[in-house]
């Protein structure tokens, strides 16, 4: 499904879709995606397997805690079922969706925020960490 170009895509248009159907919504509006390295390593079967790199969304917080509920059901151990979650880089028209990475049984692993300073003036950031079990590009 990747759409092949002769120039390269930017990195500044892209949807993050928890299969919740909020990916255009500000709960779905992370600013920053940072992808792990992509390791080949010992077979899954071997004792001596790896685990996978974990990614991590970032996000101004605007007073949405989904984020927070799904890490705090995650850490009484109540997690949900394992979900699917698809990173969409778009096309300069912000519409066309031209490479898809799925991460399939993500789970959150920690959940941070920016610090809070009287004497500056930006965004509360909103970092969470995902583990996953796979990354399929499509």
């Amino acid at each position: 499904m990747a759409l092949h170009r002769d120039l390269p895509y930017g990195n500044a248009n892209f949807l993050v879709d928890f299969g919740d159907g909020k990916a255009a919504s500000s709960a779905g509006g992370f600013s920053e995606v940072i992808f792990p390295a992509f390791v080949i390593g010992p077979r899954a079967d071997e004792e001596t397997a790896a685990p996978p790199g974990h990614l991590i969304l970032k996000r101004g917080f605007s007073g949405d805690l989904n984020l927070y509920a799904w890490w705090n059901r995650a850490r009484q151990g109540r997690a949900p079922k394992k979900k699917t979650l698809h990173v969409r880089l778009l096309a300069e028209d912000h519409e066309t969706v031209v490479a898809v990475w799925r991460f399939r049984e993500v789970r959150p692993i920690s959940l941070s925020y920016s610090p809070l300073r009287a004497n500056e003036s930006g965004f509360v950031l909103e970092t969470i960490e995902i583990a996953f079990e796979r990354m399929e590009m499509v």
